[in-house]
C-alpha cells in the first residue's frame, strides 16, 4: 500500500536585512518624468488632431419686461364696444362668455391658438390654497 503525503512547501527564507554602515547617506535623485508623447491612433497610426479652441460669442442680455397699467374687464367690455358698435348690454355677456370660455380651456391644460392674441402655452401649474397658479409663454406674431 502506498500512501501520499501531504507535502507542505518551504517557506521562503526572509530577506537579510544589508548591513548598516556609519557612512553618511547619498541623496537619492528622483528620475524626471518622461515627457507626454501623444496617443497613437491604430487606424490611421498619426496621433489626433486637437481640438480647436473656444471662441467667446457674445450673448444678448435679457430684455426687461416694462409693465403697463392693468386691463380689467370693464375696460374690456368698453373697448369691445368701441370697437363692434354694439350695445353695451349687448357685449358685456359675449365677453363674460369669452372669457369663462378661456378659463374653462386653461383648466383643462389646453393649449390656446387664438389669433392675433397670439399661441398660449401653459407651462407650469401650482396649486395654492386659494388659486391655481399657471407660468404661461404667449408668442404673439410681428405683424400684429
Amino acid at each position: 500500500m502506498s500512501t501520499t503525503a501531504s507535502k507542505k512547501p518551504k517557506a521562503a527564507a526572509a530577506p537579510k536585512a544589508a548591513p548598516r554602515s556609519s557612512a553618511p547617506k547619498a541623496k537619492t535623485v528622483a528620475a524626471k518624468p518622461a515627457p507626454k508623447i501623444a496617443p497613437v491612433s491604430p487606424v490611421t497610426g498619426s496621433a489626433p488632431k486637437p481640438a480647436p479652441s473656444a471662441q467667446p460669442a457674445v450673448v444678448d442680455a435679457p430684455k426687461s419686461v416694462i409693465l403697463g397699467p392693468e386691463l380689467r374687464k370693464k375696460e374690456l367690455i368698453d373697448d369691445v364696444v368701441a370697437r363692434s358698435g354694439i350695445k353695451k348690454k349687448d357685449a358685456k355677456p359675449v365677453v363674460e362668455a369669452t372669457l369663462a370660455a378661456l378659463g374653462d380651456a386653461l383648466a383643462e391644460k389646453r393649449e390656446l391658438v387664438l389669433p392675433p392674441l397670439g399661441k398660449l402655452k401653459v407651462r407650469r401649474e401650482k396649486d395654492m390654497p386659494n388659486a391655481r397658479v399657471f407660468t404661461a409663454k404667449i408668442r404673439q406674431s410681428k405683424a400684429h
